[in-house]
């Protein structure tokens, strides 16, 4: 189940259960794998941003790519950034040899210049291993590392294990146009893009020739609806759908509370047994429950999916 250039559909981000201890919630990691099951998600991507992966000791995120791992019925994505290759190896190769559809590397935060860039995910794709399907994570708000499209096509035509685009730029729809456009002429090879940024953008994003999205919104199952519409052709279907979720989606964007929104989102559907993050991590106010609460009530007229 390696992961190639035709992938496409949703591979949902999936957060790391915990408990309100702190520890590892095993328990909810299976509940959290037959969630997105029922969701019709694609794949499954953990130990991401959204996976609260610095957390994590090293066994504990191979303990927990094991888990999803063998209970998964879709490929799975195992984020293995690092700040050493070694690292990096460890959790690469191990989690490959337990059946990962491949793995997804950052550009260190300390990037500035193309060469650097090119550099850094030559070094990162010979540590991993040239045979394990890379995906390529470009997420400059966070990251701070800009990566111009042409930049990307150099990495891809140089390691033909690059099948990815994680595409989370903002703005960022003329990227993927300028890729397409790439691919059209024949600079580049067939590569897949899934977009993130919580879905914002995904209306739009699908018509600019995304394969799908890979994010964490907490209506994994929206994602799945959108996407199929796009492909489909129904244009106005994908936008009425995508435009009600749209105040959850903005709400979840809040920089420094957007997990914690989701995490008590995906409780409130049953996805994880609670809402804990490991710390440090930002909590939410009884204010702040009062608001998602309404904006939910509200989704809940166009989506029955909101009716807890």
């Amino acid at each position: 189940m390696h992961l190639d250039h035709t992938a496409g559909g949703v591979y949902a981000i999936a957060p790391t259960p915990f408990t309100p201890e702190g520890a590892v919630d095993e328990n909810s990691i299976d509940r959290m794998v037959d969630f997105y099951h029922g969701s019709h998600v694609t794949g499954l991507t953990i130990l991401g941003i959204m996976g609260e992966a610095p957390k994590l000791e090293a066994a504990e995120s191979r303990a927990i790519a094991r888990q999803v791992i063998r209970r998964a019925k879709v490929p799975v994505i195992v984020g293995v950034s690092a700040p050493g290759f070694a690292a990096m190896r460890a959790l690469a190769r191990g989690v490959m040899d337990d059946g990962a559809a491949g793995v997804m590397i950052a550009p260190a935060p300390s990037l500035r210049t193309d060469e650097q860039i090119l550099t850094y995910y030559a070094q990162a794709i010979e540590a991993v291993g040239t045979d394990t399907p890379v995906v390529i994570q470009d997420y400059p708000l966070t990251l701070t590392v800009v990566m111009t499209p042409k930049v990307i096509r150099q990495i891809v035509m140089d390691n033909p294990s690059c099948v990815m685009l994680k595409h989370e730029d903002w703005p960022g729809l003329e990227k993927i146009s300028a890729l397409r456009a790439f691919q059209k002429e024949g600079s580049l090879r067939p590569l897949s893009i899934l977009t993130g940024n919580g879905g914002l953008f995904l209306d739009f994003e699908m018509e600019r020739g995304a394969d799908g999205a890979m994010t964490g919104y907490a209506f994994p199952d929206m994602l799945v609806d959108v996407v199929n519409f796009a492909k489909a052709g129904q244009r106005d279907s994908a936008h009425d759908l995508f435009d009600a979720h749209l105040p959850l989606i903005r709400y979840e964007q809040q920089q420094g509370v957007g997990l914690a929104v989701r995490k008590y989102v995906l409780q409130k559907r049953g996805a994880i047994a609670h809402e804990a993050q490991r710390k440090p991590g930002a909590g939410l106010s009884a204010v702040a429950r009062q608001e998602i609460d309404y904006l939910l009530s509200r989704l809940a007229r166009h989506d029955a999916r909101a009716r807890f």
